[in-house]
């Protein structure tokens, strides 16, 4: 069954449309496409497609889990879910896009009974083309907080998503999802939530600093380290700029050298998106000015202290906001991809304007032949096309490595 997906203004609907990963995409006719939400699994034809069957050539099924996979829901269900409500209300156009789009991208109708079943449902539902022992770790996102005053912010709090509907989600199939909390250290109580994650099963925590309202340097966070770094914890930070998710408006702490902190104290750290957007200042200067936040990441993976605990992950680096330069010189430094996590930032991956594969032909990363059979996989398993597209991308003749996608080694059930 094919179910068109709505047609949103291009410029409107990419700015929404980056509610994770900051987008800002130029108005071209070309990101008007939206592709179609198609239903019933990969048809024959493209499971046996050459280029989807060989993108398993080397890579074992059961160490490839998805680091970086989002669970958004309303509340409609129980889910304790919350979006702002800005997002409900039509005059606030923008941010009632931002919702749109990202429910398309979910293939969430605009009828459905339940924004938190029908968004848990397309996405079990996409797992299925996937080999078994394939997981995804679902991340929770904890709500802003203030830092004068110990109080939550929900006018800073574009979504939440708490701990204990992403446990209960990845319980229901423990074979396909792992999950991963998201706790403000600002709480009170957050060594206490912290625990209760750890005992509950949870594989890392995920921050996004500047939305948050998170110092990683603030004294206050020490003990917090000091738990993850005896429980073995990865924390998953968000690193560079972030656009759509203003929350705090903190932009400043999305610099990428602020996470040589928790690494002192012996947390081992995922950079999201490896800080590929945007810019920051470079805090090592004696004069700081303003390079690409992509430089500092860099910096940092070339720092022997961090070379046990610096990781990043690659979701969305593919995305068309992002730089050649970023994607030639991830593909070219194979030093790093043993600290290279695979992640699909879903559900981006199903957002029409994000990726515009003749860009990445343009640069003369992606073969022009593998466009149509990539674009078919979208419409059916956007999931399964970003995995397809990192296999398939090549900088004179280098390819992300095998290890990108044996990520499982990283993590470790944590002891309480």
């Amino acid at each position: 069954m094919n179910r068109p997906r709505r047609h949103l203004l291009c410029c409107g609907a990419a700015v929404a449309a980056g509610l994770f990963s900051a987008l800002v995409v130029p108005n071209t006719a070309q990101a008007m496409l939206i592709h179609p939400c198609e239903e019933g699994g990969l048809p024959p034809a493209l499971r046996e497609h050459p280029l989807v069957v060989r993108a398993w050539d080397g890579l074992d099924p059961t160490q490839l889990w998805d680091v970086h996979a989002h669970l958004l829901g309303t509340g409609d269900a129980g889910s304790g879910c919350r979006i702002h409500e800005q997002m409900t209300q039509w005059w606030h156009p923008l941010e009632s896009l931002r919702r749109r789009v990202i429910l398309d991208g979910a293939c969430v109708p605009p009828e459905a009974p339940s924004v938190d079943r029908a968004y848990v449902q397309r996405l079990m539902q996409l797992t299925q083309d996937f080999p078994a022992g394939a997981r995804w770790l679902l991340l929770a996102f904890d709500e802003a907080w203030d830092d004068q005053e110990p109080q939550a912010r929900p006018d800073w709090t574009t979504f939440h998503v708490p701990n204990v509907y992403a446990a209960e989600i990845a319980a229901r199939r423990p074979n396909r999802f792992g999950w991963v909390a998201s706790i403000h250290p600002y709480r009170e109580d957050a060594l206490q939530r912290l625990d209760a994650a750890i005992g509950a099963g949870a594989l890392a925590l995920k921050w996004l600093p500047s939305s948050m309202n998170i110092d990683l340097r603030a004294p206050r966070l020490r003990p917090f380290y000091a738990r993850m770094a005896a429980a073995r914890l990865p924390l998953i930070v968000h690193g560079g700029e972030e656009k759509a998710v203003p929350g705090a408006g903190r932009a400043e702490l999305g610099n990428p050298l602020l996470v040589r902190e928790p690494l002192s104290h012996g947390v081992r750290v995922i950079v999201a998106h490896a800080a590929s957007l945007g810019s920051a200042l470079d805090l090592d200067r004696q004069r700081p000015k303003v390079v690409p936040a992509f430089e500092l990441f860099a910096r940092l993976m070339d720092e022997s202290a961090w070379r046990e605990c610096l990781l990043g992950d690659v979701s969305a680096l593919f995305q068309a906001n992002r730089r050649p330069e970023v994607w030639q010189q991830v593909l070219a430094r194979q030093d790093w991809h043993g600290r290279l996590l695979h992640g699909s930032d879903y559900p981006l991956p199903g957002v029409g304007p994000l990726y515009r594969l003749g860009a990445l032909v343009r640069a003369g990363l992606l073969d022009a032949a593998d466009m149509p059979v990539l674009e078919q996989v979208r419409g059916h398993n956007p999931l399964l096309f970003d995995l397809l597209l990192k296999r398939r991308v090549r900088w004179r003749g280098q390819g992300l490595d095998p290890a990108v996608f044996a990520t499982r080694r990283h993590f470790v059930a944590p002891t309480a």
